[in-house]
């Protein structure tokens, strides 16, 4: 069975390739602050954050899956979108773009606890059939240490690692020294549930561990890497 990430986030595809997969990568083409502008102006309220996170998840899935569908009829497998967003005290922090902004979440960061919110959705597409959809968020608290310099600050948004990602924070990183405490499934805060993508999967009836070690023929393993000579299932 093959795997297509819908998106092109190192952090969610090192994390697959962690748990033994090797997706095909494709950018989604969802205009994100337009889809959300449009939803929230249709339904007249704003979006909580695991509703935000849901829908762009379920957009950039099925805008994959689709093009997939055209331009590679031949697809037989999963497509995994996902979204993610940081809540400190009901407000919602994306990612920062410029070090300034960083730097002035990170200084309100420090000692507190945050919730990451991670939308995920999984779409089995077969040659021919009709494509079936299951979705779901996870959420982990993040603790902040409490004595992180305004020194460190600055060197770490200097590193221009948090300018990227949502919450101005990674915990697989650089960042990691600075969090104390995780609450969750640990992967969530790296960009993706593991645990939750393994439920939807088995939910479409596929088998998680049939996943592994597998490479997608249209990725060229490099010379030495781990999935090098595993099978290749189409």
């Amino acid at each position: 069975m093959r795997v297509c990430l819908a998106s092109t986030s190192p952090a969610r595809l090192m994390l697959l390739q962690q748990f033994g997969i090797r997706p095909l990568t494709v950018a989604p083409d969802v205009d994100e602050e337009a889809v959300i502008a449009a939803v929230e102006a249709s339904e007249g309220r704003t979006l909580l954050p695991d509703e935000h996170v849901l829908l762009l998840a379920r957009r950039k899935a099925a805008d994959v899956a689709a093009r997939l569908a055209d331009d590679d009829p031949a697809f037989d497998g999963i497509v995994i979108g996902g979204d993610s967003m940081f809540e400190l005290d009901g407000e919602v922090l994306g990612k920062p773009h410029t070090a300034e902004n960083a730097i002035a979440r990170w200084r309100a960061m420090r000692g507190r606890t945050g919730v990451l919110h991670s939308g995920h959705a999984v779409i089995r597409v077969t040659p021919g059939g009709a494509s079936h959809e299951v979705h779901a968020v996870a959420e982990a608290s993040v603790t902040f240490a409490d004595d992180v310099t305004d020194a460190e600050i600055d060197a770490y948004v200097a590193s221009g690692e948090p300018l990227h990602v949502a919450g101005a924070f990674t915990v697989d990183s650089l960042g990691g020294a600075f969090i104390t405490h995780v609450d969750g499934d640990p992967s969530t805060v790296i960009g993706m549930s593991v645990s939750t993508l393994r439920r939807l999967v088995r939910e479409l009836g596929a088998d998680w561990t049939a996943l592994w070690h597998t490479t997608d023929p249209s990725v060229q393993a490099p010379s030495g890497d781990a999935f090098s000579g595993g099978s290749s299932l189409s």
